[in-house]
């Protein structure tokens, strides 16, 4: 603790309470400290939102396995390491992990050219999944302003959309699986514009639909359109391409459900 009682924290204890840093002791001390402070405490609890929301972006890299190339690496620099004082090797240690898991994950297609094809097709899934469920989670909760343009417009929203991404756009109707079109809005990709429709049932759950061109990693000659999933905590997606062009279908949704409603997205996407 480096602020005195009464005062307002200092960013070091408020990081630390983010993070989840502190003895029960210091937790209790601070908690006082942030109700006496009601715009620092709102402050940090914006902060471990952040923070909770990027693990959830995040999670299925946290759970990955470290593979056992980088476990040898962190091996041979321990044993290099073992002349100096404990905290120093272990702190060494964890800074190589992290630096040789960062060079060795992204550069293993530079590793295993065999498996490239493989490789980069899970990279642009990946990233663009990771666009779907982030752009979920900002705007599914909104209450006033889910969506840009509403179904009240749905012509002219499907006009603009398509527009927009250089290719005819079609909404699929869900209204058989419980669901309606609320509307949708524009949105950034890495690789061009994106549009994301946005769809809830008399629940009030909502799924949405996060569409845009995407690098076709397909093997030269393949039709097939192939169902991933990707669990992100509490949102869960379901993603395919199909001849350019990406999909991803996401909510908070049990994965048979979810899968369900993305087999009637894609079977009325790729009707004539």
């Amino acid at each position: 603790m480096h602020t005195a009682p009464n005062s307002p924290l200092q960013q070091d204890d408020m990081h630390a309470w983010v993070d989840e840093r502190l003895t029960p002791e210091q937790l209790h001390a601070v908690e006082a400290q942030l109700g006496q402070h009601p715009a620092q405490h709102n402050e940090a609890l914006q902060w471990r939102s952040q923070a909770d929301a990027l693990r959830v972006l995040h999670l299925d890299v946290l759970q990955e396995p470290v593979p056992a190339h980088l476990l040898e690496s962190a091996q041979r620099i321990s044993t290099y390491r073992h002349g100096v004082r404990q905290w120093t090797r272990w702190g060494g240690m964890a800074a190589s992990v992290a630096l040789a898991f960062a060079c060795g994950w992204w550069g293993r297609p530079a590793l295993f050219p065999g498996d490239e094809l493989a490789q980069t097709s899970r990279t642009l899934n990946r990233g663009f999944v990771q666009q779907a469920s982030t752009a979920h989670a900002v705007y599914a909760p909104e209450i006033r302003h889910p969506v840009e343009v509403t179904s009240a417009e749905q012509a002219h929203l499907v006009q603009w959309l398509s527009k927009r991404l250089g290719r005819p756009l079609r909404v699929p109707d869900l209204s058989a699986q419980g669901y309606v079109l609320m509307g949708g809005r524009l949105l950034p990709g890495d690789t061009g514009a994106r549009a994301q429709f946005m769809f809830q049932n008399t629940g009030g759950a909502r799924i949405t639909l996060y569409v845009g061109g995407v690098t076709d990693a397909s093997p030269k000659g393949s039709q097939d359109t192939v169902f991933q999933f990707s669990n992100q905590g509490s949102n869960r997606s379901f993603y395919w391409v199909d001849h350019g062009f990406g999909y991803a279908l996401t909510g908070a949704l049990e994965r048979q459900e979810l899968m369900a409603l993305s087999e009637a997205v894609y079977s009325q996407l790729d009707a004539p």
